[in-house]
């Protein structure tokens, strides 16, 4: 059975037992300060279990893309050298809110994997909750009763809190659940130890393939359980590793989920043959895992960065290039070949990625090529060290240019260097311990204080309005205390699809509190405050900063104007990438392959400024079917999660026609002027426009026009600006080669000055002088000149370069053959003398410093060098 029948039958297995089957939620959250990734079928879903979303089916089922490589599922490093880890995995789910329970979510799992999956029942093991005493919790009797109507009670065994009691996190929905195992073993295997002893205990083919979760729980900040006002069930089973199962593999790599990108990966590393090596063979698993989980983040919307979830998704694609330039020899990009095979695998279940494939693979391919480069630099940074790498300098190898350990253990066995392990470790260990400190945050439990129920937001039609506070919770984050505050309805809007959040105060008679900020918690909207009001009993009156929201909407509105004038300008490919929207300013991001001309930025402008002054009317749609609003022409956005029913914003429905929830103008009018301040690139195949409109536009424009007055009065008002403007600047670059010329000049007669200072000692020509140079490019024409000159070199040069001290030492290519000095250790002790530091080859090197007055002290240190 292939792996694309295999999710087929379970999706249409769980839509004959009555569940909606929903589309994967993106693999890239939003909205959840909790998570950077979808890390479980069940966290789209979180809303449901926490009472903030009334579930708009009881019976859900799907496939849901997931990613584990940070935080409690710290996976990565694993993922290739076994054969069971991956970044990116499917997770098929069956969920019930208030529906069926235990019983009926155990005889389905039984009856799909015994009658339709066909797997033996002879080889199936079951755990269930054998109970805590910490939190006085007895062993779930109801799930092992019912699971003894379907397999033998010597394969039901008890299972500790790790590993039988599900939580969503330290806080929140939690209960036991009841996991399923498969021994996958040879008979004579088995016959040697039953299969009952190596659950749970990490045999690649012993292995998990389902777990039952019961959430009837809910853990309190304070360690304690509280029953839920429902019983729901939450299915999470393993998609690559039931493939294994079913096609009676001992590895998830050797299925069809896997091998056909491991076989194009082996092809072309020289038609090597899996199985046959076992380091390239990781390199392999490494490649065809890891393209899966860049491939989809890009597809849904995260680019590689430097920072957060960009940084975990270029971490992943380096980690895939430095394996294949380790073991498979790929000296070239090769990752980005990959996309297409994987795009077509799974273009019925995972649209996003067909739809998007060559602006995926176009931006892996760059993202190779600037890696390549760094990995080239890093092993020109390798050249430096001598005899040892020490813990900090294999981090910085690390940290900077992407070396894994191994990597730099490799590479300084073959050059005859040792390395400091354990002092990487413990840089490690460091960095660790900042992320932690950085990413710590206390949250209290909600305290309520009114009915629960979910908040109103009036904020389309209202900037004030009387309010309640409903529920409220303490939070610390950096040794900072802020309060959230939940309201019966609000009219602040949430931060979300790129707009900030609201600002302004909440009043009762006797008190005013402001709020600093509104954020969305997956659905709940909460108000974030530096105090708590005094009491809470009274009816408060809710204000917007209505300045600032009015600013806001100009920016965004002016978003949907500018989105639609590039699709016009540049083309249907032009698709948002990202967005933020304020009170000051908007940034776009959109994928397109080249810098915007002036000529289009000028054309773009035009066409925005243009639907400005038709004063077009604002046409919002709520509440509208979603494949409708497609019908309409709206836009769905890549990466975002929408729901049946949605917003439509149109200007004009022959231009702009958008899904979003943002708030927005009542006519293009409103927002007066709008005025392009910068056009640049952010990652390989998205641009970033930055403009203003409104009084921003204004002030923009202002600004430049006094700016070009100062420059006219600086010039004595010339007829030509430009031109006088050229003028200066040719000016200036003849004088500068000039310039250049007299240093050139200036160095060849010092060079030849040092030249008849030179001694002879211990068979070499030295000379160790103190000069004064213009620019540190003439300290080095120098050393060179005279290294030309002299092939028994031996130079210490003492420079005043501006008044700022900077040592220079040179060996000569017949000394440096030697081995008896090694410039940069010279370099690194002289510095000293100057408080600086600095580096460069064996036989030149050079430091700056900050003490011009340690000059004299580097020569007499210099001569006892030698």
């Amino acid at each position: 059975m292939d792996s694309a029948t295999i999710r087929k039958k379970f999706l249409e297995f769980f839509e004959s037992k009555g569940h909606k089957i929903v589309p994967s939620a993106p693999l890239v959250l939003k909205n959840d300060p909790t998570l950077l990734f979808t890390n479980s079928g069940m966290v789209q879903f979180k809303d449901n279990f926490l009472g903030n979303a009334v579930p708009q089916h009881n019976r859900i089922a799907d496939t849901q893309k997931c990613l584990r490589v940070s935080g409690k599922h710290n996976d990565l490093e694993d993922v290739g050298l076994d054969t069971y880890h991956h970044t990116m995995f499917e997770m098929l789910g069956n969920w019930s809110f208030g529906d069926y329970f235990k019983k009926d979510a155990i005889a389905w799992a039984w009856e799909l994997l015994t009658e339709v999956y066909q797997l033996p029942k002879d080889r199936l093991y079951v755990t269930v909750f054998g109970g805590d005493k910490g939190d006085n919790m007895p062993v779930d009797t109801d799930a092992e009763s019912l699971w003894k109507q379907h397999i033998s009670a010597d394969r039901i065994l008890y299972g500790n809190k790790k590993d039988n009691f599900w939580e969503m996190g330290e806080q929140g929905p939690c209960g036991p659940c009841s996991e399923i195992h498969i021994d996958l073993r040879s008979e004579d295997e088995v016959k040697k130890k039953p299969g009952k002893e190596l659950v749970n205990n990490d045999h690649p083919q012993v292995v998990e393939i389902w777990n039952l979760v019961f959430m009837e729980f809910n853990r309190k900040a304070d360690g304690s359980l509280e029953k839920l006002p429902a019983q729901h069930v939450d299915t999470g089973m393993g998609f690559e590793r039931l493939c294994m199962a079913i096609q009676k593999k001992t590895s998830n790599y050797d299925t069809d989920v896997f091998r056909p990108l491991m076989d194009f990966i082996a092809l072309h590393a020289d038609n090597y043959k899996y199985g046959s090596d076992n380091k390239k063979d990781i390199a392999v698993r490494v490649m065809a895992d890891h393209i899966r989980a860049v491939s989809f983040a890009i597809a849904d919307g995260q680019l590689p960065s430097n920072t957060g979830a960009g940084y975990v998704i270029r971490r992943i694609l380096r980690r895939a290039v430095r394996y294949g330039f380790s073991y498979l020899n790929f000296k070239e990009p090769f990752m980005y070949r990959l996309v297409n095979l994987l795009a077509l695998q799974l273009k019925d279940v995972f649209p996003e990625l067909h739809k998007q494939e060559d602006y995926v693979t176009r931006v892996i391919h760059e993202e190779e090529i600037s890696f390549l480069r760094t990995l080239e630099k890093g092993l020109k940074r390798m050249e430096v060290f001598d005899k040892s790498i020490s813990g900090e300098q294999a981090f910085e190898l690390f940290d900077t240019f992407g070396f894994p350990f191994d990597l730099t253990s490799l590479i300084a066995r073959e050059r005859g260097l040792t390395v400091d392990e354990k002092g990487f470790q413990e840089e490690m260990q460091k960095q660790k311990s900042r992320s932690k400190a950085d990413a710590a945050k206390e949250t209290g439990d909600w305290v309520l204080i009114g009915e629960d129920k979910k908040t109103e937001f009036i904020g389309y039609e209202h900037l004030e309005s009387e309010i309640r506070i409903v529920k409220y919770r303490k939070i610390k984050q950096k040794n900072k205390e802020l309060f959230q505050l939940v309201f019966d309805k609000t009219p602040f809007y949430a931060e979300s699809g790129g707009q900030v959040g609201d600002t302004g105060v909440i009043e009762s008679v006797n008190e005013k509190v402001f709020i600093t900020d509104t954020k969305k918690e997956n659905e709940l909207i909460v108000h974030l405050s530096e105090r708590l009001p005094e009491s809470f009993g009274s009816a408060f009156f809710a204000r917007v900063d209505a300045r600032k929201r009015e600013l806001t909407k100009d920016n965004h509105s002016a978003t949907h104007l500018l989105h639609a004038a590039l699709r016009q300008v540049l083309g249907k490919h032009v698709e948002q990438k990202g967005s933020l929207v304020n009170e000051k300013i908007l940034r776009f991001d959109f994928s397109h392959f080249a810098a915007m001309t002036p000529e289009e930025i000028e054309k773009v402008e035009a066409i925005v400024n243009e639907k400005i002054r038709a004063n077009i009317p604002l046409n919002e749609q709520r509440n509208v079917p979603i494949e409708k609003a497609k019908s309409l022409g709206a836009m769905a956005l890549f990466g975002e999660k929408y729901g049946e029913f949605v917003r439509v914003i149109t200007f004009d429905p022959q231009f702009s026609v958008e899904l979003c929830g943002g708030t927005h103008v009542s006519a293009t009018g409103n927002i007066g002027l709008f005025k392009i301040v910068s056009e640049s690139s952010v990652a390989a195949g998205v641009r970033r426009i930055e403009a203003v409109t409104a009084q921003g536009a204004q002030d923009f424009v202002n600004g430049s026009m006094a700016l070009l007055d100062e420059l006219k009065t600086l010039m004595k008002n010339p007829k030509d600006i430009s031109a006088s403007l050229q003028n200066l600047i040719e000016e200036k670059h003849s004088l500068e080669k000039k310039l250049e010329a007299m240093y050139q000049q200036q160095a060849n007669l010092m060079k030849d000055e040092l030249a008849r200072k030179v001694s002879k000692q211990n068979g070499a020509s030295v000379i160790v002088e103190k000069v004064s140079v213009p620019n540190a490019d003439t300290l080095k024409n120098i050393a060179y000149a005279l290294r030309n000159q002299f092939a028994d070199l031996l130079l210490i040069l003492a420079a005043d370069i501006d008044g700022k001290p900077q040592v220079a030492v040179m060996i000569g290519e017949q000394l440096a053959a030697t081995n008896k000095y090694h410039a940069g250790n010279m370099v690194k002790e002289l510095a000293k003398e100057i408080d600086g530091g600095g580096g460069g080859q064996p036989f030149f090197a050079t430091a700056g410093g900050k003490n011009i007055n340690g000059l004299d002290a580097v020569l007499v240190k210099g001569k006892s060098l030698i």
